[in-house]
């Protein structure tokens, strides 16, 4: 039977992994790969819980290294499988197979990161052994599809997938290694950046083999605006959790404001993010794409950063968080919305090119975020000042809408030239 058929039948038999035209027509997210990114909706809410508990308390220091630690495990892995499927999704029962393996590991990475905060906070070993399991559930999955895909494809893309298949299993023994030896101190610092240098430059490599993998600019640009929905729902989770510390006093104006401003921020993170075109412009530059993958791990940190934040808000709301004060539950926020509008404009000058307006409007967002801060420290109402933090992205959407469509337009129309 064709593939065509098993397509028209419902049918999911054996395919071979030929690589995927990376200029096919209408090429979008499977379900089974939106079904695999409610696994990282789960990890991102648990490290969103994670960190807003230790900011709540004060532990600025290990709130932060266990976030980074998590969200580079989550986005990481994410990033790997994302990728391959761009490339090589055949849909046929052992690539579903394998995919829900790794689905698998993404849950039992989430299940440990509750200890890497824990140990970190008490500055004791690290315990990221059960995240470490997680990532050997996952890489045995894709180092399987790595080296099926290299006995299906041609002869220059198989050196590039045999290069993905052992310089993964490689690094995943260096995590291995690296917990088994629990190094002290600030050989742990080392140890980790090695192995995230190493985890960074595999794909680096890889796709230098062989001509590089045949994925899908459009594709991948679907992909990535999931993943960053996902971010933002919980954002929109954090927007619930403060509405509920204020809302047992009743309907106030406090209410209003805070489902004002937690919602309005995360509207216009989405209308920021999705304002560009990033399908086309992936297209028109291809080689681009490390900087455009690698770059969306900062953004999409920085949106499970607010929604943090705004966990440490309904902390702070409901006399959870008297360790800090107004101005630094203000700065929860403010902080990650100011990378997040960094990264933005970063990703638009990668793609499109500079603007003169990007570095005005990167100062006038850390302006309005400053004012923020500055209104907590001196009394003013957090719900007002949550609203302050919602016109930083607010001014990025209305400078979009002004200026920034046109100009997009004649600088497609310029590469398309």
């Amino acid at each position: 039977m064709t593939d065509t058929t098993d397509h028209l039948s419902g049918r999911h038999g054996l395919r071979r992994m030929r690589g995927r035209s990376p200029g096919e027509a209408h090429r979008v997210a499977s379900p089974l790969e939106l079904f695999y990114d409610l696994t990282f909706a789960i990890a991102f809410g648990v490290t969103g819980t994670q960190t807003a508990h230790l900011l709540a308390e004060g532990h600025w220091g290990p709130a932060l290294l266990g976030f980074v630690f998590a969200m580079f495990a989550i986005v990481w892995a994410w990033i790997g499988y994302t990728w391959f499927a761009s490339a090589f999704d055949t849909d046929d029962w052992l690539f579903r197979l394998l995919t829900m393996t790794q689905m698998l590991g993404v849950l039992v990475l989430a299940v440990g990161l509750p200890s890497v905060f824990h140990s970190i906070d008490e500055g004791g070993r690290l315990a990221n052994g059960v995240v470490i399991i997680g990532y050997v559930v996952m890489r045995v999955s894709q180092v399987s599809l790595w080296l099926r895909a290299s006995r299906s494809v041609s002869l220059p893309l198989r050196a590039g997938c045999l290069t993905y298949a052992v310089g993964v299993g490689i690094v995943q023994l260096g995590w291995i290694a690296f917990y088994v030896l629990h190094p002290h101190g600030p050989a742990v610092a080392v140890g980790w950046l090695v192995l995230v240098v190493a985890e960074v430059t595999v794909p680096v490599v890889g796709e230098r083999r062989g001509g590089g993998t045949p994925w899908h600019p459009h594709h991948i640009a679907e992909r990535y605006g999931s993943l960053a929905l996902i971010a933002l729902g919980e954002c929109l989770i954090g927007t619930i959790g403060t509405l509920s510390a204020i809302i047992e006093k009743g309907w106030t104006l406090d209410v209003a404001l805070v489902g004002l401003a937690g919602t309005g921020l995360a509207f216009c993170l989405w209308w920021v993010y999705f304002s560009a075109p990033n399908g086309e412009l992936l297209a028109r530059r291809r080689d681009r794409s490390f900087r455009f993958g690698y770059g969306h791990a900062p953004l999409f940190a920085a949106i499970a950063g607010i929604g943090a934040g705004l966990d440490v808000c309904a902390d702070w709301l409901d006399g959870r968080a008297e360790h800090i004060t107004p101005a630094q539950v203000v700065l929860c926020v403010a902080v990650p919305v100011f990378v997040f509008t960094t990264v933005v404009l970063g990703l638009y000058r990668l793609l499109l090119g500079p603007h003169p307006s990007q570095a005005i409007l990167s100062a006038a967002v850390l302006a309005i975020l400053a004012v923020a801060v500055l209104l907590a420290h001196s009394g003013v109402s957090l719900p007002v000042c949550l609203l302050v933090v919602t016109a930083a992205p607010l001014l990025l959407v209305l400078a979009d809408e002004i200026i920034g469509a046109r100009w997009r337009a004649d600088r497609f129309a310029a590469l398309a030239d």
